[in-house]
């Protein structure tokens, strides 16, 4: 709904030409400075600074501008770059190990509002119920409009245990406030169990369902202990779940990639020398000896979740289940600047090894399932049967529960099982895993000669 309202208001203020002049002037080749140019602009930009700072009204923080100045600088190429001073570096050198402090929430920067592009699981954001998608448009009842995205990340920080209030908009939703408490969050960036289908019986199949959050330092050795241990169940296949995944370190998706693979490629990291090209391939060694897999991703699921999705389905490994992903196809680093600050810039493209980038597409699965509800259609009561006439017999030994009884247990939480059994793309998921395991035996039986003996001649 909050998208939809921005570019209404877009399109009644602005002109359709002034639009398509925009887009025009994007695909114009960039016209470079000389090096005269440069340095002029360069002493503007220091007389811009001092007339500012001796100008203005208050105090001027001049740390502040200048902080301010680098990071508008390398948010002006992409949403991705940034500046980071040496609190936010070693933020994020916290977050990659595997622990910090905050809400649990991935977020990018959308025509100057906050949005997120996915929940932690187990964090405050998730439980709060958080999705992929959604718009911060206040925190504390401060709007966050044109807000970096470290700014923003810093206004959710702060003491464990301190509460944070945010007011969010979902897509065709109106606006909601949220309070949450800060928390520690460590990130455990695989869980790993094995399942079987809803209301299936104990000779049903054991299907192996490996979960990753997220791609940290860790992740590699998280999934490596998990498949060891499943394997142990005699497991028939895979379910990798990297839904609501924003992402994480590119060497991670890549390990996680071979882990399944056998070879070929995995991914082509492409920057601005068009020569400047580099290929990561699989070594050999499939961890689960060839069983079925299917990824299950969302609109939430971004950057290395990508990579592995891509990598699984473009070497035939896999198959892709769920929805369109986030499109992130992009490559950051960081380059420290000595002194404890760092850039978090943009550095290349990535692509798939079908040569494919995802940048703003994302990608398609073989087998579109969208998150759907499953509704019971037949009543436990119903309206009508002999309990409904008039002056029916009771049945003295009756043990119905009374209806506010019956209410108090339907708000009990569910158990995994329950839940489980309402995730229909997860459902979907195994019954495709059996299905493809189905076939595999299938192709692999033996052919008898009886079976297709040739009759006699006479």
């Amino acid at each position: 709904m909050f998208k939809k309202l921005v570019i209404f208001l877009l399109l009644m203020v602005v002109p359709c030409s002034v639009f398509c002049a925009n887009k025009a002037k994007k695909e114009e080749p960039v016209k470079h400075l000389t090096d005269e140019q440069i340095y002029d602009e360069l002493k503007k930009f220091a007389l811009v600074f001092e007339t500012a700072r001796d100008n203005f009204v208050e105090e001027a923080d001049e740390k502040k501008m200048l902080e301010a100045a680098m990071n508008a600088m390398l948010n002006e190429l992409d949403p991705h770059s940034s500046y980071l001073n040496a609190d936010d570096f070693k933020d994020f050198n916290d977050k990659s190990q595997g622990s910090f402090g905050g809400l649990g929430i991935q977020i990018t920067s959308d025509k100057g509002a906050v949005r997120v592009i996915s929940p932690i699981d187990d964090t405050p954001a998730a439980r709060a119920g958080i999705k992929a998608g959604d718009y911060i448009i206040r925190i504390d009842d401060e709007q966050v409009f044109d807000l970096t995205l470290n700014q923003a990340v810093k206004k959710m920080k702060g003491k464990p245990g301190t509460k944070v209030k945010l007011t969010i908009v979902s897509e065709d939703s109106e606006p909601k406030t949220l309070t949450l408490k800060r928390d520690i969050i460590k990130v455990k960036s695989v869980k790993a169990e094995e399942k079987r289908l809803a209301d299936a019986d104990e000779d049903s199949p054991l299907i192996g369902y490996v979960r990753i959050s997220d791609f940290g330092a860790t992740t590699t050795k998280e999934l490596k202990d998990a498949i060891k241990k499943l394997e142990k169940k005699n497991v028939i296949g895979y379910v990798l779940d990297v839904r609501n995944n924003p992402g994480g370190y590119l060497t991670a998706a890549i390990d996680v990639s071979d882990t399944f693979l056998d070879g070929g490629e995995i991914v082509s990291t492409r920057g601005k020398d068009s020569n400047d090209i580099e290929r990561s391939f699989a070594n050999a060694g499939d961890m689960v000896n060839g069983k079925p897999i299917v990824v299950l991703i969302n609109h939430g699921s971004a950057s290395a979740s990508e990579i592995v999705a891509g990598a699984l389905q473009d070497n035939g490994r896999a198959l892709v289940m769920g929805s369109q992903s986030f499109g992130k196809g992009s490559v950051q680093q960081q380059k420290p600047l000595g002194d404890g600050t760092a850039i978090h810039i943009t550095i290349a493209r990535y692509y798939t090894p079908s040569g494919k980038s995802i940048q703003n597409e994302g990608i398609t699965p073989d087998v579109e399932v969208l998150q759907s509800k499953l509704e019971v259609i037949e009543k436990r009561d119903s309206d009508y049967s002999e309990a409904s006439f008039k002056n029916s017999l009771k049945n003295d030994k009756s043990k119905k529960k009374d209806s506010k009884k019956a209410d108090d247990e339907e708000e009990k939480e569910l158990t995994d099982e329950e839940k489980d059994a309402q995730d229909y793309q997860l459902q979907r998921a195994m019954d495709m895993v059996i299905a493809m395991q189905k076939i595999k035996e299938r192709n692999e039986m033996p052919v008898t000669s009886d079976v297709f003996e040739a009759e006699p001649t006479k």
